[in-house]
């Protein structure tokens, strides 16, 4: 499952897909207010905020809570101050049930629920957290809560790490976070309160579509504007237009996939599963530190999902490094590092760099036509579950509506009649014919994605290294500000008694 993935939508059929269903009410706008009221009694002075969390419970899953956990570990000791999910006392952690709670589970139910409503946390259950959280991570939350802290003169650097789901604009510069009670952060809300700050930020982003947020690398987050006077820079878990892996109900860390979990337990001198790792792997520039660029290159190696990681120091090189023209040899690690390491899995020679991205190119013509082919599915499927469900409501017109009057006593009185319907129906067994068809074709995407994301890192890695030699031979200003990027994104974490 994808991190700051789409959930599947309420409502028959479960072919498009959506993060959260939005309440009408609920202004779309992307224009959240920061509360008034809100103060988590925080000391403006702190040195980190770690937020994260769904929209709602059902996308609220325990791994976020769990990559959590692990930066508050880092940073435990020093101030700063944690906001997740709907805040104390609230059952907000979906957490999958075990393959016995579910198979309690009334199967009629499910069937109706599944064929009329499929959604996602079906298959979960909710606990409150076990973190000790300050205030919910809603939107206006967060940016209160940063706000407040930015504006602290001589405080020193301010990190900020978030965690969940994101939804991907028309332009970077449209990407917005998905927070608590359906609220939503956007780049443009998050450079204005950045731009008025007076401390240095290092920020990670683990959502989806998280590179958008890379424009804070420029003033306001518009490229035209020229290069940001507020010191900051930020990690992310993908670029601006692709998903990134992550978000699992399934507890077990050996499971999962994400960047946060690669990113931060890198940062603690460890592979993903715990184990300790040789130091040469993870710092790069033998300072004796591990750096949040150095965690960021462990991941892009390391991690197996669909992200692309990217940075500040990137999105900037590429608005203004140079297409062509003289180059020096610049001293970058954290790219070496990738090219070296998926250079030689993947087979690819870097002095012919065209190579990575020609087997990138090829993926990407096999996802485009299996895309293709789930178009053609998601339509059968449609057309499948029109005829499910007219021979199933022709009998029992309100079984689409579990609040209707009606429902209970139908379903009491009607069970064996509509359990064996559902059994030998045959309109009911083409539509999970075709929906199994589209969920194959869902995972083999997923599964080409992955695999694509590989040689695009690796491309990425060897455009910016030529890249960064060129702007170094041509220098000035825009150089010196990749160097001011570079130089935030290799800072390290405010380490507190339970860091490394």
């Amino acid at each position: 499952m994808s991190e700051g993935g789409p959930e599947p939508a309420a409502g028959p059929p479960a072919t498009a897909e959506v993060e959260a269903r939005v309440d009408p009410k609920i202004d779309p706008t992307i224009d959240p207010k920061i509360d008034p009221k809100f103060d988590p009694k925080i000391d403006p002075s702190l040195r980190w905020i770690i937020a994260g969390g769904g929209a709602l419970p059902e996308s609220n899953q325990v791994s976020i809570e769990q990559d959590l956990g692990l930066a508050l570990g880092l940073v435990e000791g020093s101030p700063g101050v944690l906001l997740f999910a709907g805040g104390p006392g609230t059952r907000t952690v979906q957490v999958q049930r075990d393959a016995e709670e579910l198979e309690a589970a009334d199967p009629v139910v499910m069937a109706l629920a599944d064929l009329f409503s499929p959604r996602g946390g079906r298959g979960a259950r909710y606990r409150p957290t076990t973190l000790p959280v300050a205030a919910e991570a809603s939107a206006s939350s967060v940016l209160g809560a940063l706000k407040k802290a930015l504006a602290a003169p001589g405080a020193g650097p301010l990190f900020l790490y978030i965690a969940g789901h994101g939804d991907a604009g028309a332009a970077p510069r449209d990407n917005t976070i998905a927070l608590w009670g359906q609220s939503r952060l956007s780049v443009a809300d998050l450079a204005e309160v950045v731009d008025a700050g007076a401390r240095p930020l290092a920020l990670v982003l683990t959502t989806c579509f998280s590179g958008g947020f890379a424009e804070l690398a420029f003033a306001g987050a518009e490229p035209g504007r020229g290069a940001a006077t507020a010191p900051r820079c930020g990690l992310f878990a993908s670029t601006w237009d692709l998903e990134a892996s992550g978000c699992d109900p399934n507890p077990d860390r050996r499971a999962q996939e994400g960047y946060g979990l690669h990113f931060l337990a890198a940062l603690r001198g460890h592979d993903r599963d715990g184990e300790r790792l040789p130091v040469a792997e993870l710092d790069l520039d033998d300072d004796g530190r591990i750096s949040l660029l150095e965690a960021h290159t462990r991941a892009r190696i390391a991690a197996r999902g669909i992200g692309v990681p990217t940075t500040t120091s990137e999105r900037w090189l590429r608005e203004v490094g140079p297409a062509a023209g003289r180059s020096v040899a610049v001293t970058l690690p954290e790219e070496e590092a990738v090219i070296r390491a998926l250079g030689a899995e993947l087979g690819i020679d870097p002095a012919e760099p065209a190579s990575a991205a020609d087997a990138l190119a090829e993926l990407e013509r096999a996802i485009d036509e299996r895309k293709g082919a789930l178009l053609e599915a998601q339509v059968a499927e449609d057309r499948a579950y029109g005829d499910a469900a007219a021979a199933i409501l022709g009998r029992w017109p309100v079984l689409d509506d579990p609040w209707h009057p009606d429902f209970a006593t139908m379903l009491e009185d009607d069970r064996a009649a509509i359990a064996s319907h559902l059994e030998v129906d045959a309109t009911y067994r083409a539509y999970l014919d075709a929906r199994g068809e589209a969920d194959r074709l869902q995972i083999e995407i997923g599964d080409l994605r992955g695999e694509a994301a590989r040689y695009e890192r690796l491309a990425r890695a060897i455009e910016t290294r030529a890249l960064a030699g060129r702007l170094a031979a041509r220098g000035g200003a825009e150089w010196r500000h990749y160097a001011e990027l570079l130089a935030c994104e290799r800072s390290l974490p405010p380490v507190g008694s339970g860091g490394p």
